[in-house]
């Protein structure tokens, strides 16, 4: 019979080399929706912004994990009562904090499956493992749904400051060479302490939190809201939808059968039972990739210029506005393309658009982060920062955008 050594040990670009605590997370890391995250990408379609941002969902939970040790030793060491059950259960709630994530980590949300999320899918593998895991996954899951008793370990799983922000953070950083989205993880999580069942950051670490935020801002509107990464996953949910639209008037289109299944059949949080999270867990970024590669040549002239465009990397043309885009605006380019195509106004959509982002690097009114001070008094981060831009990373900021061929 073949026996795993199961006292592997990752060698990560970021941190280093990484144990695994224990048998049961060297288990679940071996299961199958587990290994799945290895052909998610971390960061959607940003790698054709950033060449090198072809890291995975996979990476980042090993990292996380790390975190949540280094976190644990840390609180320990405070004199932070933490038990080997509550240990265990952190460390499997942030494993699998997004195991739930569809192909290209966020596209699927948006076109193939309605009304559910990545957050409710990663419950449903959680409870799934737990019945296979005969209940072991069960104080993790009342960690991760924010139920348990002592705040502060939900905290660290979710929170302004957790360890997934600590980890995402200076992990895209590094894949995609943006240097200043560059955080110290790790002397952010040696400043960590615990009052009152919540998690505080010492006052000596308050320049660290400082940074972190900013460069939180800074990640998010050179990164993650990159204008062409933002029309490449626009592109990505529209070349779903338009390929279920096509398979519910009798299309035969060329896929896996996982993705068929998703194409045919209309999935919401109502339905989404046993069989869906089964077949959930064959699809990944492959199938989207490979059914895209066939659509390209498709009769159909929405799903194949769609599908040329993202894998030529040949996109639409973005702008974004500091004030709402005037409809007369869109309307000149639905008329222009409608000029050049057989195209009907209502499938115009597909090629022009537009829309709004926003970015609050900081939300003071909820889960604030607490900074404690040397007089033993726990304040918001607002109060103890002598940096204006912190209040100023409080405002949410909203732009517009509006996308349209070339």
């Amino acid at each position: 019979m073949k026996t795993n050594n199961k006292l592997k040990i990752f060698n990560d670009p970021i941190y280093g080399f990484i144990t695994i605590p224990n048998s049961e997370i060297f288990d679940l890391i071996e299961h199958k929706f587990f290994q799945r995250l290895r052909r998610i990408s971390q960061m959607g379609l940003s790698y054709l912004v950033y060449p090198g941002a072809n890291h995975t969902r996979f990476h980042h939970a090993i990292g996380c994990m790390y975190l949540m040790q280094k976190a644990v030793n840390v609180l320990r060491f405070k004199g932070v009562t933490i038990s080997n059950e509550e240990e265990k259960a952190l460390y499997i709630a942030i494993l699998l904090h997004d195991i739930g994530h569809g192909p290209f980590s966020h596209a699927m949300e948006h076109s193939i499956v309605n009304g559910i999320s990545h957050e409710e899918i990663s419950m449903l593998f959680m409870k799934k493992l737990n019945e296979e895991f005969n209940g072991s996954l069960t104080l993790a899951i009342q960690i991760f749904e924010g139920n348990y008793h002592r705040p502060f370990l939900c905290e660290l799983i979710s929170s302004q400051f957790d360890m997934d922000r600590a980890d995402y953070l200076k992990r895209d950083s590094f894949y995609t060479g943006v240097a200043e989205g560059n955080i110290n993880s790790e002397r952010l999580i040696t400043m960590l302490n615990v009052v009152n069942n919540t998690l505080v950051v010492e006052e000596k670490g308050i320049y660290s939190v400082e940074k972190f935020l900013v460069a939180r801002r800074f990640m998010y509107w050179q990164v993650y809201l990159h204008k062409t990464g933002l029309v490449a996953e626009q592109l990505l949910t529209r070349v779903l939808k338009r390929a279920k639209e096509l398979t519910s008037q009798g299309v035969q289109l060329q896929s896996s059968d996982a993705l068929s299944y998703f194409l045919k059949n209309e999935i919401s949080a109502k339905n989404f039972d046993e069989k869906v999270l089964e077949t959930f867990s064959r699809l990944d970024d492959t199938d989207i990739i490979s059914a895209m590669k066939a659509w390209q040549y498709h009769d159909d002239f929405i799903l194949r210029n769609l599908c040329d465009m993202l894998i030529n990397r040949d996109l639409l043309k973005v702008k974004i506005k500091n004030k709402p885009i005037k409809p007369a605006t869109l309307d000149k380019h639905i008329n222009r393309l409608m000029e050049r195509y057989p195209i009907s106004k209502k499938d115009t959509e597909y090629f022009v658009f537009m829309d709004e982002i926003s970015n609050q690097a900081y939300q003071s009114d909820k889960q604030t982060i607490k900074i404690l001070l040397k007089t033993g008094k726990v304040v918001n981060m607002t109060k103890a920062s002598d940096l204006f831009s912190i209040k100023a990373l409080s405002k949410p900021i909203t732009k517009y955008y509006i996308c349209y061929p070339k």
